[in-house]
C-alpha cells in the first residue's frame, strides 16, 4: 500500500514539475521574442561578470525579475504592456559595474539610491526607451527613490525585484556566481 502511494505521489510531482517547466519555457520564449536586441547586446552579456545579491549575477537577477514580473501580471490578471514590462525588467539594473568593489570615482556606499539613475542613463544611451520603460528603471528602488512608480508595469517590476532580491539574499535562489568566472580568467 505504501509503495503504491509513493508511485502516485511521484507521478503527481512529475506532472507538477512538467507544468512548471512548460511555463518557464513559455515565459523564456516570450522574453526572447520581446527583447532580442537587449539579450544579444554585449553590455547585457557583460552583466554576467558582476554579482548582484548572494552569489547571483546581475544578468541572472534581471532575467529572474523579468520572469517573475510576467508571472505576477498573469497570475493577478493585471493588464499591462508586456513588451515594456519585459524590457524595463531587463534594464532596471543596467548600471554595468560591480557595486561591491569601490573604484576611483565612487565608493558605491549609496548604490541603492543612485543606481536607478545610472541604469537609466546607460540604457538610454544604448536603446530607445518609452516613458514607461524609463519609469520602470528610474523608480524600481521605491521607497529609496522617494517618488513611487507611476504605472502598473513599474509597480510590477518593483515588487518582482524586491521578491527576487529577498530570495537571492537568503540564498533560496542561487546563482552560478561571477566569482568562478573571474577565477577562470585569472
Amino acid at each position: 500500500m505504501e509503495n503504491r502511494y509513493y508511485r502516485l505521489r511521484t507521478k503527481r510531482q512529475a506532472r507538477r514539475w512538467q507544468r512548471k517547466l512548460e511555463r518557464f519555457r513559455r515565459i523564456q520564449k516570450l522574453i526572447e521574442m520581446e527583447a532580442p536586441e537587449i539579450l544579444e547586446s554585449e553590455n547585457f552579456r557583460r552583466m554576467k561578470e558582476y554579482i548582484q545579491h548572494g552569489d547571483m549575477t546581475v544578468n541572472a537577477h534581471v532575467m529572474d525579475v523579468a520572469r517573475y514580473s510576467i508571472a505576477f501580471s498573469e497570475r493577478l490578471h493585471i493588464p499591462c504592456s508586456r513588451r515594456e514590462l519585459i524590457r524595463g525588467a531587463l534594464l532596471h539594473d543596467y548600471f554595468l559595474y560591480d557595486w561591491h568593489i569601490p573604484d576611483e570615482e565612487h565608493s558605491h556606499k549609496l548604490h541603492g539610491f543612485y543606481h536607478p539613475g545610472i541604469a537609466l542613463r546607460n540604457a538610454s544611451r544604448e536603446y530607445k526607451l518609452t516613458e514607461r520603460e524609463k519609469n520602470i528603471i528610474r523608480r524600481h528602488m521605491w521607497p529609496l527613490t522617494l517618488v513611487p512608480p507611476a504605472c502598473r508595469e513599474a509597480w510590477i517590476v518593483t515588487i518582482a525585484d524586491k521578491w527576487c532580491s529577498l530570495l537571492e539574499t537568503i540564498y533560496i535562489h542561487r546563482g552560478h556566481g561571477a566569482v568562478l568566472a573571474k577565477l577562470r580568467k585569472d
